[in-house]
């Protein structure tokens, strides 16, 4: 008799990839509210219906599951820019479509940011490279000296220019909980806040560095 030879089937592989997709969404929640040390994979599998084992078995570890959560984002972001001409563009408007699209960014993945907060508080950035953000943060420091190369920007500290850039974009999203208490009945997240979000932003950048 023949021996049967297991196989994977087309659903079973779809169910594979969208529990691990659960997976990966409950643990993003439970590293941006308690960082890597915090975290429970118990808390984890909870809200996803799936015991640890089933984590274990996907991922490996606990700190390969979070290291899946921090490069999660990294293909969206890395495309994003990628497809952006900031060489070609003129430096205002290669800093305004940077600043668009990362806020978008922050929009799309909303607790993505906390996770980072800890990554740095807890883990002094030792797994910042698996973000994909290194490659886009050095092509706008280059974007900035070109502007003053050009007489565009005044002088300032490139790289410090793109931190102070990098914070406009991403303490919206990272302190609106706190900043709740100040503005309580604001609304931070309809397509008109980001929208006017987005061009204050412009505009303050823009402000900032222009000659």
């Amino acid at each position: 008799m023949a021996s049967k030879v297991a196989r994977t089937s087309p659903r079973q592989t779809r169910d594979a990839e969208a529990t691990k997709a659960e997976i990966l969404d409950a643990a993003e929640e439970e590293f941006a509210k308690f960082g890597f040390s915090g975290a429970k994979t118990e808390a984890i599998a909870a809200k996803t219906g799936v015991t640890k084992a089933m984590i274990y078995y996907h991922f490996g570890s606990k700190e390969e599951l979070y290291k899946a959560v921090i490069q999660r984002p990294a293909e969206d972001f890395t495309n994003a820019f990628g497809d952006l001409e900031l060489e070609t563009m003129p430096p205002e408007e290669a800093l305004k479509t940077v600043i668009k699209v990362a806020i978008a960014h922050e929009v799309s993945h909303p607790h993505y940011g906390q996770v980072l907060l800890h990554e740095a508080m807890q883990n002094q950035g030792k797994h910042f490279k698996l973000t994909g953000w290194i490659n886009p943060i050095t092509r706008v420091i280059a974007v900035v000296e070109r502007g003053m190369k050009e007489g565009v920007f005044r002088p300032v500290d490139p790289f410090l220019a793109v931190i102070h850039i990098m914070g406009i974009c991403t303490f919206y999203h990272n302190a609106q909980a706190n900043m709740r208490n100040v503005q309580p009945d604001y609304e931070w997240f309809t397509p008109e806040a980001i929208e006017r979000f987005t061009e204050s932003a412009i505009a303050m950048v823009l402000a900032g560095l222009k000659a």
